[in-house]
C-alpha cells in the first residue's frame, strides 16, 4: 500500500509537469484526486491493513493528496499565467504611435449667416423679437392686411394644421405681436429672426427656411431711412463695394412696396450667369408699414409711420458663398459642412 501511495505521487507529478494547458491539468486532476480516481482506489484497500498500519497509511495518503493540490495548485498558476501573458503581448498597444483623430465639429453656414445679420441689426441699435412657429390666421394674415379672399395669399402656400391655425409663412405675425405688446412707446426697432413654413421644394426653395424680418416705427420715419439702413445692411454683409438699388413691388402689408437688389457678389456688377447678365441680384423686400398694419397693431398711422422688411437667410447665404443650390444647406452632407 505504501509502495502504491509512493509511485501514484511519482506518477501524477510528472503528469502535472508535462500538462500545457488548463484542460490537461483538469484531466489529470479527475484521474488522481477525484472521486473515482486512482487515489480513491488505492484507499478502498485499506480495510485488508491491520489496526497498527491503518493510522500510517492514512497520514502517508493524506500527505499525497496534498502535494498533489499543491503541485496542480502551481501548475495551474503557472499556465493562467502565461496564457494571460500571451494575450497581454497579442494585445499590447504602442503608445508612441498617433493617437486617433476625430472629426471637430463646425458651425453650419446658416447658423453663421444669421449670426452675422443678428449682429450688424444690434450694432445699429436693434432688439431682436420671437414668436410662436405655429401661428394663428389673424396674425400670419389677416393683421397683415391679408383678408380672407385676398388673392395674395395665395403667394404662400400654407400648412394648415387646424381651422385658423397653421406653420407660419413668415416672421412677420412677430411685428404685430410685438406691436401690440409695446404699443404707444416709441421708437420700435426690431429684428424677428426664426424658422418659417411653405409648400415649395426645388433648388432655390425649400419647404422649411430662415427669415429675418424687421420692423422700425417712429414718428417721421421715412423711405430714405429704408433706404439707408438696408444699404448700410447690404455693405456690411457682402462688402463696401456693394451697390444697391430699389425697385417697386407690391406686398399687402407694406405701402409703397419695393425689392431690393444688390450688385453680384460673383462678377461685381458686370454681367454674368449668375445675375442673368443684369448685373444685379435681389435679395429682399421692404416697404413702408401700410396703415392699417399700424391700426391692428395699436398704433395712429396718423401719428407715426414706420418700415420693415425681410429676407430669406438662405439665400443670404447662397450669395455669401456662391452657391448654386439650396438643397446642399440640409443634406447634412460633412464634406460641405466642414468647409464651415
Amino acid at each position: 500500500m505504501e509502495e502504491k501511495l509512493k509511485n501514484l505521487l511519482l506518477d501524477a507529478s510528472q503528469a502535472l509537469s508535462s500538462a500545457t494547458d488548463l484542460d490537461q491539468l483538469n484531466d489529470i486532476r479527475v484521474r488522481y484526486l477525484g472521486k473515482k480516481g486512482i487515489l480513491t482506489g488505492v484507499l478502498r484497500g485499506m480495510g485488508a491493513l491491520s489496526a497498527e498500519e491503518r493510522p500510517r497509511i492514512g497520514q502517508l495518503a493524506n500527505e499525497v493528496r496534498e502535494k498533489l493540490e499543491d503541485v496542480l495548485n502551481s501548475r495551474t498558476y503557472k499556465i493562467k499565467n502565461r496564457v494571460k501573458e500571451a494575450r497581454l503581448e497579442q494585445e499590447k498597444i504602442d503608445v508612441t504611435l498617433p493617437g486617433t483623430a476625430f472629426m471637430t465639429g463646425s458651425r453650419h453656414p446658416l447658423a453663421v449667416i444669421q449670426e452675422e445679420m443678428e449682429d450688424i441689426f444690434l450694432w445699429m441699435g436693434y432688439a431682436i423679437e420671437v414668436g410662436p412657429e405655429i401661428e394663428l390666421d389673424y396674425y400670419n394674415f389677416e393683421a397683415l392686411n391679408f383678408p380672407a379672399e385676398h388673392p395674395a395669399r395665395d403667394m404662400q402656400d400654407s400648412f394648415f394644421t387646424a381651422p385658423g391655425v397653421l406653420l407660419r409663412t413668415h416672421t412677420s405675425p412677430v411685428q404685430v405681436r410685438t406691436m401690440e405688446r409695446t404699443n404707444p412707446a416709441l421708437p420700435v426697432r426690431i429684428i424677428a429672426p426664426g424658422r418659417v413654413y411653405r409648400r415649395d421644394d426645388d433648388a432655390t426653395h425649400s419647404p422649411m427656411f430662415n427669415q429675418v424680418e424687421g420692423l422700425v416705427i417712429d414718428k417721421r420715419v421715412t423711405f430714405g431711412d429704408l433706404k439707408g439702413t438696408l444699404r448700410v445692411f447690404a455693405e456690411k454683409m457682402f462688402g463696401p463695394e456693394t451697390r444697391t438699388r430699389f425697385r417697386p413691388s407690391f406686398f399687402p402689408f407694406t405701402e409703397p412696396s419695393a425689392e431690393m437688389d444688390i450688385s453680384c457678389t460673383t462678377c461685381g456688377g458686370k454681367g454674368c450667369r449668375v445675375c442673368s447678365h443684369t448685373g444685379w441680384l435681389e435679395i429682399l423686400g421692404c416697404g413702408m408699414i401700410h396703415p392699417r398694419v399700424l391700426e391692428a397693431g395699436g398704433y395712429n398711422p396718423e401719428e407715426v409711420t414706420g418700415f420693415a422688411f425681410g429676407m430669406g437667410v438662405e439665400r443670404i447665404a447662397m450669395l455669401k458663398y456662391s452657391l448654386d443650390d439650396m438643397r446642399l444647406l440640409f443634406d447634412n452632407d460633412l464634406r460641405f459642412l466642414a468647409q464651415f
